[in-house]
């Protein structure tokens, strides 16, 4: 891939790329952002070994999914609604708006079922296409997914 071809993609590409890392950075668009350039670099980096099959989404988005697991400070796990809304600051994309509240009660699931719930619903890819994302296997996503929603389902009581 030349490097004129990667920033075509990457542009075309980067506003869902900050979508995906703002959710699973429950919202934080300072370390979403931040992920959101580290990765691209990572893959430029990556690019000589990118084989252009019609999915640059997919493996960009892989790629975000690994930074966002090796970057631990990124989004800490919370154990309650009530302590993730102890972080709420100014940082915090969507502060006084409508997701707020899914923000806050992504950051209470552990990273692999937010990953797992935010390529599904919010991204809106399908079970296989995550489980090559994140590595797993289709059953451990249906599991991740199913344990994700139903915690969210009892944190935000739906």
């Amino acid at each position: 891939m030349t490097r004129n071809e990667f920033i075509a993609h990457a542009e075309r590409e980067q506003e869902a790329l900050r979508g995906f890392l703002l959710a699973l950075c429950c919202g934080n668009k300072s370390d979403a952002d931040d992920l959101a350039q580290d990765a691209l670099v990572r893959a430029y980096l990556s690019s000589a070994g990118y084989q252009d099959k019609g999915r640059f989404r997919s493996w960009i988005f892989k790629i975000a999914y690994h930074t966002f697991l090796n970057h631990k400070a990124s989004c800490r796990t919370m154990e309650t609604l009530d302590d993730a809304r102890t972080l709420v600051s100014p940082n915090l994309a969507d502060g006084n708006f409508k997701h707020q509240e899914l923000y806050l009660a992504l950051s209470t699931l552990p990273p692999k079922e937010r990953s797992a719930i935010t390529l599904y619903y919010l991204s809106g890819y399908d079970i296989k296409e995550i489980a090559a994302i994140t590595e797993s296997t289709v059953d451990a996503v249906k599991k991740q997914l199913s344990r994700g929603r139903d915690k969210l389902k009892e944190i935000l009581k739906l």
